[in-house]
């Protein structure tokens, strides 16, 4: 049922973490709850026309007013707090509407779309809390949310977020690993821009005799080499090419590219196999200098992450 606000007399909401990272807003919901606070998770459950944020994008809200996260570009964010204040005052779940078909005249998305913004008051945060352990093991989770019962659960992670029936899904999964192999310039600089990215950055200068950690490439890994040398490189590339990474990626021009692929064509490595090296890594090139490259770079990989896993 969709329910819209009244006025009362309640905390003026203030932003409290500039984040939208799924970990950290969830961080904040348990350490709000744990101090005694009411906590209204809202989630971003139906999108109409263009969005800034993907279904099951979030915002915490405090009984204090406190906030952080997203469900648009900045432009509802307050008003989501607001009913969510609402909301804990009314002591039940309300879903609300923002832009297109919503009553809130004054509170225009500028894509010209609208969002449909669940908010349900947390009872206990066990299941939010599994979420975390599980992210921080490098594992996805997935809850489930039910308006009817005002319940949130765990449940398998799902492909994408979205509603099954009554229930909205929504999907966790780890924060994007950067394995990044080399000795050079280029190498320091991906590692150096991809921490500032967020991503979670191992810098490893394996090659011919240094061997990669197997177990620190997993499903949500990519690995870039940035050699200058193909016996270097070929050890790690054989390890990435044996491993669930979602992107490897390798330095060279479209020439040293046909070498690396006879080598490994004569290793016994198959056209599949091959077909998942991207060289010359990046977005765009030649890239004249390590900072465009690991711009090239990176946004490769941001790419990439979408189309895996949305």
């Amino acid at each position: 049922m969709l329910e819209f606000s009244t006025t009362a007399l309640l905390p003026t909401p203030v932003r409290a973490l500039l984040t939208d990272d799924p970990a950290e807003i969830l961080g904040f919901a348990v350490e709000c709850f744990r101090e005694g606070a009411g906590v209204a998770l809202a989630t971003l459950v139906e999108i109409r026309g263009g969005a800034a944020r993907t279904l099951g994008s979030h915002v915490v809200v405090a009984a204090d007013g406190r906030f952080c996260g997203y469900v648009s570009g900045g432009c509802v964010e307050a008003a989501v707090a607001a009913e969510a204040l609402l909301a804990m005052e009314a002591g039940r779940d309300r879903t609300v509407l923002f832009g297109d078909g919503s009553p809130f005249m004054d509170i225009v998305l500028p894509c010209g779309g609208g969002i449909s913004v669940a908010i349900h008051l947390l009872r206990d945060v066990t299941g939010i809390e599994r979420v975390l352990e599980s992210l921080n093991e490098r594992q996805p989770m997935g809850l489930k949310y039910a308006a009817r019962h005002q319940s949130l659960d765990l449940v398998e992670v799902p492909p994408r977020a979205g509603w099954q029936e009554d229930t909205f899904l929504t999907a966790y999964r780890p924060r994007t690993r950067l394995l990044v192999s080399g000795q050079s310039i280029e190498a320091e600089t991906v590692a150096r821009l991809g921490k500032a990215s967020g991503y979670d950055v191992v810098l490893t200068r394996a090659g011919a005799g240094k061997p990669v950690m197997t177990s620190q490439i997993d499903a949500y890994t990519a690995i870039v080499m940035l050699h200058h040398d193909l016996d270097q490189e070929i050890p790690v590339l054989e390890v990435a090419l044996h491993s669930p990474g979602f992107y490897i990626g390798a330095l060279g021009s479209t020439r040293t590219h046909r070498h690396r692929i006879e080598r490994l064509t004569a290793l016994g490595y198959g056209d599949a196999e091959l077909r998942r090296i991207k060289a010359p890594i990046g977005v765009f090139g030649p890239a004249r200098d390590s900072a465009s490259l690991a711009l090239s770079v990176l946004a490769d990989i941001a790419a990439s992450r979408l189309m895996s896993y949305g």
